[in-house]
């Protein structure tokens, strides 16, 4: 079944993702849509429903590349539902029997909260229509005018002492405006969140207006107590009677059995889902044109959201950026873009600021320790904390810890809470600041020494100190140049006999970058030409693909004694 019509609209119908996308420029489009013959949808998507405003045709939009910000409202999706409405009292057990049949989308209830109907019980029996709820000895039915005054009789001066409901109704609170919201007297709202929106679109033809006696929520239709509706799967919206389930219509069969007093009844529902229900990944998709690959994902640091994003995202940055933001609050406040390549000698990022506050003072939790930094200023990189553990659950609680790229401490200050002795070493002085600043807030300054020093000049002052405890793990995390540092082991004992069987001699863990085809093999040689020595036993572990073909890798070695005690290579200074 195909069919065709002309809509001036922001969203065009994309074959290739199956979804609607804003046009860059605003134009007047023929839309063809083929639909399924039996209507059947499988969940909520932009490619279903109707939109919000029913023919209503929107402002012309600027090219996206232009904008900074987006139109919620054109993410705003109608469905038409069919629902049974049964009393709230039976409504678990109906779900549970009715389960296959039920709307199940993801976040939205299968059961909506009919407002108004709650009715404290003490006037139940009175405003029921059903002669079976009153008992031999009970008055009958009243007319709606004694009705009424029956209940002036029990209120005083002060109010509505017996009936709490009834006052609330009575004098409802101030309605807060809420964006999108239609002025359809046809409809009434069932219920309503910051997610979606559940509205009764029929109502009782032979309804009975009480509005006078019990407010404007109950006009349209006689109390049966306290009801809720269940939403039936979207392919049962536009069904008749007799081709629903065998499970619904044994329900509703039944009822009619009963004459016109039925509690189930068959209505149709108005489903509404606003903005913030959309993944971020179908808004992206939506907003992007469709030969572009949409971003799947970003790294977290602290409240700050870090994009990678491609040069053909970049026209389109700040859109990103704001759908990142909306889709991540609260924890998320503010989304950079790395501009260019780590390429300084303190390892900062250059980071543009896309959306949200400028602060890029953080503060990052990891395996419960805390650590502040300011990215503008120092190195961070969450996707390594499982590489941290791992290294850290190699040492044991006698080994004395030498960290010569310790950054803000992510290794050392973790390292500090299980080894003897921590010394630390970065040649950013701002790292350097925010590292000692994080030992103290976690406690853990008596068992860290920090140093603002070069690499080289760290290590040979180091292990030539007298005053030092001998040490024995060394990380060098820094995978651009950490393997060309290793030449400074050369002769590091030099000045130490070399039968003396004291010295210990350190295991050392380099970090690296490889894109050969056999990273490990790569690796190795590197290492073993730094030294200028055979490395024969070299633990390699791969810890991350940074980007296609090139692999981050840790090499774990013991650092042989001929080159402990060989001739150096540099002049330690």
């Amino acid at each position: 079944m195909t069919s065709t019509f002309t809509l001036q609209t922001r969203l065009a119908f994309s074959p290739h993702r199956l979804l609607f996308r804003p046009f860059p420029f605003s134009s007047s489009k023929t839309l063809t849509v083929v639909a399924c013959s039996n209507g059947l949808h499988h969940g909520p998507s932009l490619r279903h429903g109707h939109g919000h405003g029913h023919g209503s045709v929107p402002e012309p939009v600027p090219n996206l590349t232009e904008q900074s910000s987006i139109d919620r409202d054109i993410f705003t999706r109608v469905f038409d539902l069919a629902a049974l409405r049964v009393p709230a009292a039976e409504c678990s057990e109906l779900e549970r029997r009715l389960r296959g049949h039920l709307l199940n989308w993801p976040r939205i209830r299968n059961v909506a909260r009919v407002m108004g109907d709650d009715v404290d019980p003490s006037i139940s029996k009175l405003l029921s229509r059903n002669p079976e709820s009153y008992s031999s000895d009970e008055e009958p039915q009243l007319s709606p005018v004694l009705h009424r005054e029956k209940l002036i009789k029990q209120f005083n001066h002060r109010g509505f002492i017996n009936f709490r409901n009834l006052a609330k109704i009575s004098r409802p609170k101030k309605k807060k405006k809420r964006f999108n919201e239609r002025n359809d007297d046809s409809t009434e709202k069932i219920e309503t969140s910051s997610v979606y929106k559940v509205e009764l679109v029929s109502k009782e033809d032979n309804a009975e207006d009480w509005s006078s006696l019990i407010g404007e929520e109950f006009n349209g239709g006689s109390w049966r107590g306290p009801t809720r509706l269940l939403l039936l799967d979207e392919r049962y919206a536009r069904t008749e009677t007799h081709m629903l389930p065998g499970a619904v219509k044994a329900l509703l069969y039944r009822e009619n059995e009963r004459g016109m007093n039925s509690l189930y009844e068959l209505v149709h529902c108005r489903l509404t889902i606003f903005y913030s229900y959309w993944q971020m990944t179908e808004l992206l998709e939506a907003l992007l044109p469709e030969d572009i690959i949409v971003p799947s994902g970003f790294e977290t640091i602290g409240h700050v959201a870090h994009l990678n994003l491609r040069e053909e995202h970049l026209p389109y940055k700040k859109l990103i950026a704001q759908v990142v933001l909306d889709k991540n609050k609260p924890k998320i406040q503010t989304v950079v873009n790395k501009t260019d390549a780590i390429e300084n000698e303190y390892r900062t990022m250059q980071l543009e600021v896309l959306a949200g506050n400028h602060s890029l003072v953080t503060t990052v939790i990891e395996n419960g320790i805390r650590f502040q930094l300011d990215l503008a200023t120092v190195y961070w990189n969450s996707r390594l904390a499982t590489e941290r553990q791992r290294l850290i659950a190699s040492f044991t609680n006698s080994d004395v810890f030498c960290d010569v790229f310790a950054g803000v401490g992510p290794i050392a200050i973790s390292a500090a809470r299980k080894v003897r002795h921590v010394y630390a070493n970065d040649l950013n002085p701002n790292a350097v600041e925010y590292l000692e600043r994080n030992t103290v807030l976690n406690k853990l300054d008596r068992k860290i020494e920090v140093f603002n020093m070069d690499g080289r000049r760290f290590v040979g002052a180091l292990f030539s100190s007298q005053q030092i405890l001998p040490i024995t793990q060394v990380v060098m995390n820094l995978p651009n140049d950490a393997a060309e540092f290793l030449d400074i082991f050369k002769g590091i004992f030099r000045n130490r006999s070399n039968d003396d069987d004291s010295c210990i001699l350190p295991k050392i863990h380099v970090y690296g970058f490889s894109k050969a085809q056999n990273p490990e093999f790569d690796f190795h040689e590197r290492i073993n030409m730094a030294l200028c020595e055979t490395v024969r036993e070299v633990e390699m572990h791969r810890v991350r693909l940074v980007a296609p073909g090139k692999w981050m890798l840790c090499a774990s070695f013991n650092l042989p004694r001929a080159v402990a005690f060989g001739k150096p290579l540099i002049k330690v200074v």
